[in-house]
């Protein structure tokens, strides 16, 4: 209850506020117009006892945790150090209105207080920049600014920190801290708030932050805001490669693995985000009805994690991840989400060529990941009607030549993966004929380690 009286102060501290510079504005023009004097004690009392609803209020507000303590206090007192000043106002105009200069000291008085209370009040609620920002060369709401050579910046510090000071301070930095998050340093954002932690290193679609973003614009639990402004594609696909690639806070762009989709996303940062940006094109322009609710509960219940990879369009991810054995039959729990579903995640599953049968259903899809799977190559032929698809991997498959090359009439493909596949290193020139348009990955690169990441030592 405390919480919920707490919550009606920014309503509440507006009504004295006006009303007590009413009375300041009455009190200095009094003299020249005497016909407005009489209503000046009325004025002072309703503001003056306005003002002590704002000040309990406030002090409930408080109590929730979210705000920097220090800067809470100091508004706290200038707010009731106006309460108190209001009615000491309002005794002198009553009770003594044969001392003009004072009662006009006193319009002035009050107005400096309200004028720093309110300030403070602000920079609570927007931060303690927020007068300045607009004045600032700094200021980059509208986007980050050209980045010079970017492979030579640290990403976190360079990037994502920009970022998140940009889109995300105003209610998670050292002023305010809604639901306990704090975002405006690396340990506090490992830490997490009152809902745990903020981020999964090396696991973006696990991260709470990440979800977060991507869910729709009018879902309730979205982030920033829906009044805020808005995290751009090109920012939001920082933010998941830096989860990704373990969250590190020193590292340079160029330490970090890139893949195709976050190159040109550097490169966008390189020149600037105020031109156009290379479009990354594997969320479908068109639009898809929601699906069905019901139907992603009974998906998620499975095991299966569901996910939506837009903030303003219905389409889904789904993950295997977590859903352990019997992948074949579980496969067949997504076909009510068929035309939503655009990105999918097989790793390590126990699936079989009959499965890739049953994805060849999925007509949006434009990213699958099969790795460490016992797909073989007539598996993958089955994929042939799959003409959206972009993102292919096959990494540690027994998948062939061959079977690639019943995949070559799908024109949308820019990736396909294939370390550690069957592939004859010899036919790898006609495989990159057959494929003009799209980058064959053959491994072999050196993948960082993170501290998050998991040793397993075992002994001859």
């Amino acid at each position: 209850m405390t919480d919920f009286i707490g919550r009606f102060h920014p309503v509440v501290v507006h009504l004295p506020i006006g009303i007590l510079l009413l009375a300041a504005l009455f009190q200095l023009l009094s003299r020249r117009f005497s016909t407005v004097a009489p209503a000046i004690p009325l004025t002072l009392l309703f503001g003056a006892l306005g003002a002590v609803l704002s000040c309990i209020t406030g002090y409930m507000l408080s109590l929730s945790g979210d705000y920097d303590t220090i800067l809470a206090g100091r508004h706290q007192w200038l707010g009731i150090a106006t309460a108190v000043l209001a009615f000491v106002f309002y005794g002198i105009v009553r009770y003594k209105a044969t001392i003009p200069k004072l009662a006009d000291s006193m319009a002035l008085a009050s107005i400096g207080l309200i004028t720093l209370t309110g300030h403070l009040g602000g920079s609570l609620t927007h931060g303690e920049d927020y007068l300045t920002v607009s004045l600032s060369s700094e200021n980059t709401k509208a986007g980050l600014p050209p980045i010079p050579n970017i492979q030579e910046a640290v990403l976190y510090t360079d990037v994502v920190q920009p970022i998140l000071k940009n889109r995300c301070y105003s209610c998670h930095g050292p002023s305010k801290q809604k639901g306990k998050l704090r975002l405006d340093e690396h340990q506090y954002i490992l830490t997490g708030g009152e809902d745990g932690s903020a981020i999964k290193a090396g696991a973006a679609d696990e991260s709470e932050l990440i979800k977060r973003l991507l869910l729709p614009l009018t879902n309730d639990e979205h982030m920033p805001p829906k009044e805020k402004p808005q995290l751009t594609e090109n920012e939001v696909a920082v933010l998941k490669w830096w989860v990704d690639t373990g969250a590190e806070v020193s590292k340079k762009v160029k330490d970090l693995k890139q893949t195709e989709s976050i190159k040109p996303v550097l490169a966008a940062l390189e020149s600037g985000e105020s031109k156009e940006t290379p479009k990354i094109s594997d969320i479908p322009e068109a639009e898809v009805a929601p699906a069905d609710e019901n139907a992603i509960q009974a998906i998620r219940k499975a095991g299966i994690i569901v996910l939506p990879v837009s903030q303003d369009k219905a389409y889904l991810s789904a993950s295997f991840v977590t859903a352990g054995a019997g992948a074949d039959t579980l496969i067949k729990l997504l076909e009510p989400i068929r035309k939503q579903l655009i990105w999918l995640r097989l790793d390590d599953a126990k699936i079989s060529d009959k499965t890739l049968g049953l994805v060849a259903g999925f007509p949006n899809l434009t990213r699958l990941y099969l790795t460490n799977t016992a797909i073989s190559d007539a598996g993958l032929a089955q994929l042939s009607p799959l003409k959206q698809l972009q993102v292919l991997n096959l990494v540690n498959t027994k998948v062939t030549e061959q079977g690639l090359l019943a995949l070559k009439g799908l024109q949308s493909l820019r990736s396909i993966y294939l370390f550690q596949t069957a592939v004859d290193k010899s036919k790898w020139a006609s495989l990159q004929t057959a494929f003009p348009k799209t980058v064959l990955d053959s491994g072999g690169y050196q993948v960082p380690t993170f501290e998050t990441d998991t040793v397993e030592v075992k002994l001859q």
